[in-house]
């Protein structure tokens, strides 16, 4: 088991943010069916009304964009480009990650038309919006060719004051490229193999768990291995966190999708509406003495991209210049 460290090697929550406005959000066809958060009628509703639907997912990504900023969050938007289409665009996180010494992750997408969202020029838009320092590229987007995925906050919950990631196992969460992403960033790998109530393997990391400073999210349930989901909330425990279990069901509302931030008065917990309606009164007080809830309504991008509010957030934890 990993062992938490005496001090934390960095702050648990970024205080800015990288956003992607979409050019072309859609049903994405090629990742539903490993996503059993995308509705299953939602392509036939896609298919009927796109442009409506694009609108309403610009009202929504809007709505979390200026809803983070008055928290005083740091939000950099990047534009998403029209051509080629990429209808997951709005969720950056999957392909990048920016760290406390300088390093920034690219990553293997297991959808080809969701490669296509990786662009050196939102990287470096984020570097000279923020005025950031990069000290390397570690560029792990080579291991398509192996295919073999991982794809970025959404596979990897990263504690990231004790240098510890947590990874389910899955079709876009493979051990080799884990472990290459823990040597190449020094992380302690925690990872297991967890099933969602219809029985598939859940998709990604951070639509069943949460990692913040003092608090953590976690659908133990749906941890396949007993002797594993111990482990996980044993770590989670000892690395001096206050462990909220939520149910398979919760899980399917988004509760395990949330991220906490640093705002300018304080830490504040992005999440969804939906997310939020699906705790219960206690489990809502263990948040709130933790941290301020904003929460966003997000129902169209929940539904058809299967991704919640954490999943439109690629934190910025890179050194200023």
């Amino acid at each position: 088991m990993p062992q938490p460290v005496t001090s934390p090697r960095e702050s648990q929550s970024a205080g800015a943010v990288l956003m992607v406005r979409p050019a072309r959000f859609a049903f994405n066809p090629e990742t539903a069916a490993s996503n059993a958060f995308q509705a299953s009628d939602a392509g036939r509703e896609a298919v009927a009304g796109t442009d409506a639907i694009h609108e309403l997912a610009l009202r929504e990504f809007d709505g979390v964009a200026g809803g983070l900023a008055g928290r005083g969050v740091d939000v950099i938007v990047a534009e998403d480009t029209a051509v080629p289409a990429k209808p997951d665009a709005v969720f950056p996180n999957n392909w990048v990650s920016f760290h406390h010494d300088g390093s920034v992750v690219l990553y293997p997408m297991f959808a080809p038309n969701r490669r296509l969202e990786r662009r050196e020029e939102i990287v470096r838009h984020v570097t000279q919006t923020g005025s950031y320092r990069t000290s390397r590229l570690v560029d792990l987007s080579y291991r398509e060719e192996q295919a073999k995925f991982l794809e970025g906050t959404g596979s990897l919950v990263l504690d990231r004051a004790n240098g510890i990631a947590y990874a389910t196992l899955s079709a876009r969460t493979d051990l080799d490229v884990l472990g290459e992403f823990a040597q190449q960033l020094d992380y302690d790998l925690v990872t297991f193999e967890s099933a969602d109530a219809t029985g598939l393997p859940v998709y990604h990391t951070n639509v069943m768990m949460a990692v913040g400073t003092a608090f953590a999210v976690v659908c133990g349930e749906a941890i396949v291995d007993p002797v594993r989901r111990i482990a996980v909330l044993d770590t989670l425990r000892s690395s001096g966190h206050e462990v909220i279990e939520i149910s398979k069901t919760q899980m399917h509302q988004f509760a395990g999708n949330l991220l906490e931030l640093k705002g300018s008065h304080g830490n504040v917990i992005a999440l969804s509406t939906t997310a939020w309606a699906s705790f219960g009164g206690g489990e809502r007080r263990s948040l709130e003495r933790h941290a301020g809830i904003f929460a966003a309504d997000v129902p169209v991008i929940e539904r058809l991209g299967g991704g919640g509010v954490r999943c439109m957030l690629a934190e910025i934890h890179l050194p200023k210049r």
